[in-house]
């Protein structure tokens, strides 16, 4: 297993820079069951955040990419059960991806809740307001 840092998937999703995409294109292509790709968790985070601020991606398209993602045989995602619950929650709409996903992770850690001062992961990532 080789680990993928972000700018290897943004180049490989995007196709963005000839060179660099078209490395990152036979890297990921290159990558088996038997010899996968692991992304880490901080790399998910960091994609949909270069996804959306730097490529102007809507919701639904980064949705769609992290689904990809998630669904290859040939990528090991880091923490892919909480992942993938972020990812739906973040494609209901509301929440930003980073909040969903701390919610999650929090929550499969046995925390009863998880506290924010930001009303919109109260709203729409399950969050608790502090008071």
């Amino acid at each position: 297993m080789i680990g993928l840092d972000t700018n290897v998937l943004v180049r490989y999703i995007m196709q963005d820079d000839p060179k660099q995409s078209a490395k990152a294109t036979k890297l990921i292509e290159s990558l088996t069951g038997d010899q996968p790709g692991f992304v880490p968790l901080v790399a998910s985070v960091e994609l949909v955040w270069v996804l959306s601020s730097s490529y102007g991606l809507t919701r639904d398209q980064i949705a769609e990419a992290l689904d990809l993602l998630l669904r290859s045989k040939e990528l090991v995602l880091d923490r892919a059960d909480q992942v993938l619950q972020a990812q739906r929650r973040f494609a209901q709409g509301g929440a930003d991806f980073a909040d969903c996903l701390i919610e999650r992770i929090a929550h499969a850690q046995g925390c009863e809740t998880t506290m924010t001062f930001d009303t919109g992961a109260v709203k729409a990532a399950g969050m608790t307001l502090v008071a």
